[in-house]
């Protein structure tokens, strides 16, 4: 019978000096880390988010004509006119200077102004727009959702290799983009022109995080 082969055990480390080097476009929404060992252990991601808001603000012009013998009937007309109107718009808890927040109420009033008084009236398209301080919230919400994003990887990243994450040592908005749809400004229906004045925003953030030590595995009760 043959002798037995003798038993070979290989044994690997990992050096702390070790450090690998990506881009920042490696690593982009992709599990690639660097982790450092100078000055501590750390690990780098990115984080994207991307998030839509519609608008918040709609504006009306309404004219009024009227045709008369005499000027002054003409004038005393259209007086007549503007005095429903605005009592409409107070009734309904709205200010002269006509902005609407509620698209809905808009849509409603200009109806029953065009029903109520025929071709003496004219009311202009509405136009919708962003107040400043929904573009705020919007451009706030998309980095803290980008941020978000990255912490997630980071934790993923450090569970994956038996570690624990910790508090973040650098957070850095890299890019933010905003754009609106593109939509037949011809169209007269009134979602396609909300969707039009519908602005996208994303933003791309770095972050850097402690590495805490190794993951504490919860004793089941």
């Amino acid at each position: 019978m043959a002798a037995p082969l003798p038993v070979s055990r290989l044994f690997a480390s990992l050096q702390p000096g070790a450090m690998t080097n990506m881009a920042a476009e490696d690593v982009e929404n992709k599990p690639g880390i660097v982790v450092r060992q100078k000055g501590g252990r750390e690990v780098q991601v990115t984080g994207t988010a991307e998030l839509s808001a519609a608008p918040d603000r709609a504006r009306v012009c309404i004219s009024l004509s009227s045709s008369k013998v005499a000027a002054a009937e003409a004038k005393s007309s259209v007086v007549r006119r503007l005095e429903y109107i605005e009592q409409t718009l107070r009734q309904r808890g709205l200010p002269v200077c006509v902005v609407f927040e509620d698209f809905e109420k808009l849509q409603n009033i200009c109806n029953m102004l065009v029903e109520k008084l025929d071709s003496s009236v004219c009311i202009s398209s509405p136009h919708f727009y962003h107040s400043p301080e929904n573009m705020e919230k919007l451009r706030r919400q998309v980095c803290l959702n980008a941020v978000s994003n990255a912490r997630r990887k980071a934790q993923d990243v450090c569970r994956l290799v038996g570690q624990s994450l910790g508090k973040a040592v650098i957070i850095r908005e890299e890019e933010m983009k905003e754009w609106e749809d593109q939509v037949d400004p011809a169209s007269s229906s009134l979602q396609r022109k909300i969707k039009s004045a519908t602005i996208h925003a994303t933003s791309k953030v770095s972050a850097t995080f402690e590495i805490k030590g190794k993951e504490q595995n919860k004793k089941s009760c």
